[in-house]
């Protein structure tokens, strides 16, 4: 494989996200040899700190092909956020995504960057399953009828009849995204509903077709989790600057809280009676801090996901303590309120909870998810 000589100009990137992906870094590269011959390019592989050494396997063909370049990221996690970061590190005039496991048609790399260049006014090119020449590959009718769902869930925010805004494969012009990337949400996997709505103004584009691969190498990354970061990113975009999406989810979670808290304060009533309230309050708070500490790792700062028992244990202390607090403050302001108004108790009692939740959500985001 040949490296970018010194007097040869860089015509464009290939952002490739990764996470376990360390089968396919060699025939993803080769590939893009193959696919890109006559281009001046680089391929910056974004990894999520891959337990399986994709980093390392992508390191060991940078140091013979100069044209391969790593970003190994420590602590953080997210393909939109990786994406942006790929895109924002070369200096390239059009940056391609692409997904790491072979499953977009690289092939179509040269005529997406054919279409920009003969068009100055497009912003981007997309690759797109849903047009004429497109398909799906080996999808089973559940897929297509979830994807055809969040297709016509995605365009209640966005700003162009695009047929297929799950895209993870397209070309866009750097400067546009260096623009754009202030007003980024890089929530979830789907990057590209996020720079078509991130945008002040509707971006011009074109949809190239091609047939989505099937997956030879790894595990696939779909799940409900990711379905999950899918409806946060719609909710962010529709709502996000009047409640933001963490706060949202923190509070959500808190509320599944509460639930927690009675479904096992209510059984212990049961068995034990009323002289055993106190200490099934107790219980039940434990375990629902503990439901609302798993929930909210896993979901509300998946980002920045707690690993490890010493960092779990570490943060569920933190966190039990943080919510302790919370209670207080959350009591201390709603009898201050309902004494001052002499009266008035859901008020005083809804102020009380908002302060809590407030509390809980600023410091738990600092001195539990903030420190590792």
């Amino acid at each position: 494989m040949s490296s970018i000589a010194q007097s040869e100009q860089l015509e464009l990137a290939v952002v490739i996200p990764t996470f376990n992906e360390a089968a396919n870094v060699p025939v993803l590269i080769a590939r893009l040899d193959a696919a890109l011959a006559g281009h001046v390019w680089e391929a910056i592989f974004v990894d999520d700190d891959s337990p399986d050494g994709t980093a390392d396997t992508a390191r060991a063909i940078a140091r013979t092909d100069h044209r391969v370049r790593v970003i190994q990221r420590i602590g953080r996690r997210g393909l939109s956020s990786a994406c942006i970061e790929g895109m924002l590190a070369t200096a390239a005039p059009l940056v391609a995504v692409i997904d790491g496991d072979l499953q977009h048609d690289e092939t179509l790399l040269p005529n997406m960057a054919s279409a920009l260049a003969a068009d100055p006014a497009l912003d981007l090119a997309i690759g797109s399953r849903f047009v004429a020449g497109g398909g799906t590959g080996d999808w089973d009718r559940d897929r297509v009828a979830k994807s055809a769902f969040a297709t016509r869930l995605s365009r209640q925010v966005l700003k162009a009849d695009l047929s297929d805004p799950m895209s993870g494969f397209f070309m866009i012009r750097s400067a546009v995204v260096r623009a754009l990337a202030p007003n980024l949400a890089a929530i979830g996997f789907k990057i590209l509903l996020d720079i078509m709505t991130g945008s002040p103004r509707p971006l011009k584009f074109v949809e190239l077709p091609y047939t989505f691969r099937t997956r030879e190498l790894g595990e696939s990354k779909l799940d409900h989790v990711v379905a999950m970061e899918y409806l946060i990113a719609i909710y962010d975009r529709m709502f996000g600057k009047i409640v933001p999406v963490r706060f949202a989810m923190f509070s959500a979670i808190g509320l599944i809280g509460v639930g927690v808290h009675m479904s096992v304060l209510a059984p212990v009533l049961l068995v034990w009676g009323e002289h055993a309230f106190l200490a099934g309050q107790i219980v039940a708070a434990v375990v629902a801090m503990t439901a609302n500490f798993f929930l909210n790792n896993a979901l509300t700062y998946r980002d920045r996901r707690l690993k490890g028992a010493r960092a779990l244990l570490d943060g569920w202390v933190s966190f039990c303590v943080v919510c302790s607090v919370g209670l207080v403050a959350n009591i201390g302001v709603a009898g201050f309120l309902h004494d001052a108004r002499d009266g008035g108790w859901a008020a005083s009692a809804l102020m009380g909870i908002l302060v809590g939740a407030v509390w809980n959500y600023a410091l738990s985001s600092r001195f539990t998810w903030g420190r590792y």
